[in-house]
């Protein structure tokens, strides 16, 4: 019965549901380079606990149409798997390309990323397909919305291998010119990290200027 007991418990303390954050804010500077800026705040533990921190900057560069090179800068203060709170900085290298295909577009997004922290710097690599619809939902069940699908895979270089895994689906709506949001459910299986299997709702404003 003990036994039971326990592995019962580590079963619930290895899933956690969260609430993810963000606000971004892009300003245009030329036709073809943006600024852009993003803080975000995350609740873990069944979203009552405040557990991660973050705020980054960089470029969004449109070398022809439906591909960017975006270099950006992270800095994060979260909590490590043993609750204390840790820092870190990321240099981050995004190449994104969207393509048509028929009433969808394709998305797929590299990302470049060296991990600055204590005790040891490492890198990663992140690939993100997405699949997002080009034509509006109806009006008359939500307007002014699309909705897409998108899945990330990781390669961590401090455990060598591929060491997680999200998939997302949710929708994007315009409010005005100027702002929309995104708000998307997530399920994130890692198998190197604590809580190995997270549930989020991650909501994005975005501003443009």
């Amino acid at each position: 019965m003990a036994l039971r007991t326990r592995a019962q418990t580590v079963r619930q303390d290895d899933e956690d549901f969260q609430s993810w954050n963000d606000v971004e804010l892009t300003v245009a500077i030329t036709n073809r380079v943006d600024f852009v800026t993003k803080g975000t705040i995350r609740f873990a533990q069944n979203a009552l606990r405040f557990d991660d921190g973050r705020y980054q900057f960089g470029f969004d560069w449109k070398a022809f149409k439906g591909f960017s090179v975006s270099p950006f800068y992270m800095y994060k203060r979260a909590t490590n798997n043993s609750g204390f709170f840790r820092t870190e900085h990321r240099l981050d290298l995004l190449v994104s390309y969207r393509f048509p295909i028929k009433s969808f577009d394709l998305i797929h997004r590299s990302s470049f990323e060296r991990r600055i922290r204590q005790p040891v710097s490492s890198w990663r690599y992140r690939a993100y397909l997405e699949i997002e619809k080009d034509k509006e939902i109806p009006k008359r069940i939500l307007p002014k919305a699309t909705f897409f699908i998108r899945d990330q895979v990781l390669y961590d270089s401090s455990v060598g291998k591929l060491s997680r895994n999200r998939f997302s689906v949710g929708i994007k709506k315009t409010l005005t010119k100027q702002v929309s949001v995104d708000i998307h459910y997530m399920h994130q299986n890692e198998a190197d990290s604590h809580p190995g299997v997270i549930n989020t709702i991650w909501t994005s404003w975005k501003v443009k200027l």
